[in-house]
């Protein structure tokens, strides 16, 4: 299986070395010389967008639906240059509308769909270890599941071509919902005199927990660390990718709105280029409490 990897970011570039050290033919491409030049020093094959070889996988990790479509439609345009019966799998977080438009071009080329959003962040894309929701065709699932077990800890088929980037938009809303909803119960707890830390023990023994109050909170708000990866722009995207699908479904979603609202209230706090995890610094900020102090250990704070 020849995988050609177009888009070397962080999580495409940490995605096309995994695949390598499992065993498969990978080249990887960029618009960006510097991307290139970056994985070549890690012993991957590289090409210029003009210039891909052909592939059994082309393997998309991009920013936006946009440039999904100019890969695919315009430069270098699979439609047309890749070969029949060629795999396009999308990792990027996707407009669904554009994912469902897209895949039925591919399809009737003669080529293959599956939309395949990630979590995880570059530290899952480079450890094997992401989850990924798979929107496409059992067959085709079935045909990419070497390269895709090579990638990921956890794989869920959630539908036909669409339906992964559909569930990824709802994931991701409930990650930044539940991100402005813990740090306003630590903040409350804290200004009551609660330790931040046993707060959190106790919402994660209790039915309010999350993959927020048990992960992004110690990891990287009480730690200080701020460096999961994925910045606060590309959660507003997220937002906004959910708000229209709502609106274009005629949904009437008030927290949604709200949530949206909250995360594009002050541009500077944070600012898109900011860890997404830092939504919650001007809430916690509230409860006058030095909380990277509380998430640090003993040894720690006494060093």
């Amino acid at each position: 299986m020849k995988i050609i990897v177009i888009g070397l970011g962080q999580m495409g570039g940490n995605m096309a070395v995994t695949l390598k050290r499992a065993g498969f033919d990978v080249v990887g491409s960029d618009v960006f010389e510097t991307a290139r030049d970056r994985l070549a020093a890690q012993g991957v094959t590289t090409a210029a967008p003009d210039a891909l070889p052909d592939g059994d996988v082309y393997l998309l990790s991009l920013p936006t639906s946009a440039h999904v479509r100019e890969v695919i439609e315009g430069s270098p345009g699979l439609l047309t240059s890749a070969s029949p019966g060629s795999v396009i799998v999308d990792t990027s977080t996707s407009d669904p509308s554009v994912s469902r438009e897209l895949a039925a071009k591919v399809i009737d080329a003669g080529l293959e769909w599956l939309d395949a959003p990630v979590s995880g962040g570059p530290n899952g894309a480079a450890l094997g270890k992401l989850g990924m929701l798979l929107g496409g065709e059992t067959a085709t699932l079935d045909r990419v599941m070497p390269m895709l077990e090579a990638m990921s800890a956890r794989r869920t088929h959630v539908g036909g071509p669409g339906s992964g980037h559909v569930v990824k938009l709802a994931n991701n809303y409930l990650c930044a919902t539940n991100l402005i909803a813990t740090a306003e119960a630590v903040t409350l707890a804290a200004k009551a005199g609660v330790d931040p830390a046993a707060c959190l023990a106790g919402l994660n023994g209790g039915s309010g927990r999350s993959a927020v109050s048990e992960v992004n909170f110690p990891e990287w708000i009480l730690s200080g660390r701020f460096d999961s990866g994925f910045t606060s722009g590309l959660m507003r995207k997220d937002l906004r990718l959910a708000r229209d699908a709502a609106e274009g479904l005629s949904l009437d979603l008030g927290l949604l709105q709200q949530v949206v609202a909250g995360w594009h209230a002050d541009a500077e706090h944070p600012t898109d280029a900011d860890d997404f995890n830092h939504i919650t610094s001007a809430i916690l900020a509230q409860a006058g409490v030095d909380f990277a102090a509380t998430g640090r250990t003993d040894q720690e704070s006494s060093a």
